[in-house]
């Protein structure tokens, strides 16, 4: 880039990024008119800073036998997970490519054509709902790839064409799959949460440990270039001694407050419920229950484990703080009053006293930190994830930027000298410069903003799942540990539950990290309050 050319830059391309390079986005913008002296200050800044937006190397070769795969639960996600594989259901192809037509922005068919051939076949399927399997059934087989229906998990686990299983059933089926599969020595990916009560978090994390199988969480941010880019600024110590975290869920539509639509066909002869229900409480037939299982503690997490823990693994995976000491939860149910008993307003503090980033101040000064989060399904207003030190204070999500704070140790000296203003960025990487996309909804945004639909690599759009399910692959035929392993999402499930718990119970749920237990409360069955299908226990 010539001289002339980084003095006559935009703030509106400095908001954007460096465009065409999306593995290089460092950005500062001082808000002046640039001299030669003014440029070369900023450079100087931006070296000792030092923060590297460059990929991780990419996992193993896809080479070799065909792994074969096993799919239980063929509904949103399932299908989901099949198109990161390479395997799109016929209409979804077609719906696509209608759309794609319409609005030429739209690149979720040409994302998918583009993806790397990950050497699967799926060679069976498992749904309780025979539409779904069907479609499975209609869409995938073929003579390169046979697929067969299995009408219960146990019989697919069993089965001799399946090496690995993919897990995207209601949360209270999670843990059951996962452990009869690694019992069986069957590769897993799980979605999150990777469990539905406190007994099995342990119980899961105990087959992961006895298994040769390789384990995954289905936490697909882990593979976002922005959050790799965030562990790089944590290690050098950029944002001083970080005390708060603030992070958020905000959502405003039917699909996003989990009113999924019910398909036509669904009837008690074509759902086995027995089934559905598992070790769930018994109740009658009900298809708001199954297609809208969300709603109901039941079967789901509510916001605790469904969408806290995509936020808590986010910041996990770049701080690696652990489980909380505490946590203390609230909210209600004060928009969709449809009969749900999980909150659609949610907010819960997690408490960290005993954890360091590190700080620039005297030694022992800076210690402990709180994250909060919050969340509603009434209101679409987006808000950032904000880590904010003592230094400077981050933005993270889908994009990076750094603020210097007026108050910072660190950067005192280049805050007096005026290169530095305190509440400008001083660091934006952004791999979506000047990337745009059609959106079909505002949940697919937020989905989007959160890092969890498509990162970059090597300058090219890449879904972060595909990514995710490559890692996994790659260290089943390669060796290796997936980035979101056993140990991860027992971290994940158990804050999750405590923050479910807190809800539930209406006070504080501690953590001992020398037993590595919840502190017991008197009276109190941890398991069966959460699992209680009532809003709050008494």
């Amino acid at each position: 880039m010539s001289e002339k050319r980084k003095l006559t830059w935009t703030r509106r391309e400095v908001l954007k990024g460096i465009a065409g390079a999306p593995l290089v986005g460092a950005v500062l913008w001082g808000g002046a008119t640039k001299t030669k002296q003014k440029a070369k200050e900023e450079e100087q800044l931006l070296e000792a800073l030092n923060i590297k937006a460059v990929a991780p190397p990419p996992s193993g070769s896809m080479s070799g036998d065909p792994l074969r795969i096993g799919i239980i639960g063929f509904g949103i996600r399932g299908k989901q997970l099949c198109r990161a594989l390479g395997f799109a259901q016929t209409s979804w192809i077609k719906e696509q490519a209608e759309a794609a037509q319409i609005d030429p922005l739209n690149k979720q068919l040409q994302t998918f054509l583009e993806q790397e051939n990950l050497n699967v076949q799926i060679t069976a399927v498992c749904d309780v709902f025979d539409a779904h399997a069907e479609d499975a059934l209609a869409s995938f087989n073929s003579n390169e790839n046979k697929i067969k229906r299995y009408k219960n998990f146990q019989e697919l686990i069993e089965a001799p064409e399946v090496d690995a299983v993919l897990i995207a059933t209601p949360d209270h089926w999670h843990a059951p799959m996962a452990i009869a599969a690694l019992q069986a020595n069957k590769h897993v990916y799980v979605e999150k949460p990777m469990t539905h009560n406190i007994a099995e978090t342990y119980q899961l994390k105990d087959a992961a440990a006895e298994s040769s199988a390789v384990f995954a969480v289905g936490h697909q941010h882990r593979q976002t270039q922005s959050f790799l880019t965030a562990q790089d600024v944590i290690q050098k110590n950029i944002l001083g001694h970080i005390s708060l975290i603030q992070a958020n869920t905000n959502r405003n539509d039917d699909n996003g407050a989990w009113q999924y639509q019910i398909h036509p066909r669904a009837n008690p002869n074509s759902i086995d419920w027995k089934q559905f229900i598992g070790n769930a409480p018994f109740t009658e037939f009900n298809l708001e229950h199954f297609f809208r299982w969300r709603k109901w503690w039941a079967y789901g997490s509510g916001l605790s484990g469904d969408l806290l823990s995509h936020d808590y693994d986010r910041i996990n995976c770049v701080l690696k703080m652990g489980i909380p000491s505490s946590v203390s939860s609230s909210g209600g149910i004060y928009t969709h009053r449809d009969g749900r008993n999980v909150p659609d307003v949610f907010q819960a503090n997690m408490e960290f006293p005993g954890f360091s980033t590190g700080g620039s101040q005297e030694a022992g000064k800076e210690l402990g930190m709180t994250l909060v989060y919050s969340a509603t399904l009434g209101n679409n207003y987006g808000r950032k994830t904000l880590l904010m030190g003592h230094d400077a204070t981050m933005e993270l999500g889908n994009s990076l930027t750094i603020f210097a704070d007026h108050g910072s140790t660190r950067f005192q000296k280049e805050i007096e000298q005026g290169k530095m203003k305190p509440g400008s960025e001083i660091y934006s990487y952004d791999p979506t410069a000047q990337e745009v996309d059609g959106m079909s909804s505002a949940t697919t945004q937020y989905f989007a903003d959160k890092g969890l639909l498509w990162t970059y690599r090597d300058g090219k759009r890449v879904d972060s799942t595909h990514l995710h399910l490559r890692e996994w692959l790659s260290c089943i035929r390669n060796g290796g540990t997936p980035s979101c392993d056993i140990k991860a999402g027992f971290e994940e499930a158990v804050t999750s539950h405590m923050a479910g718990l807190s809800y539930k119970l209406g006070r504080r749920i501690d953590w001992d990290d020398t037993t590595q237990q919840l502190v017991p409360i008197r009276g109190i069955d941890f398991d069966e309050a959460l699992l209680a299908n009532v809003e709050k226990v008494s």
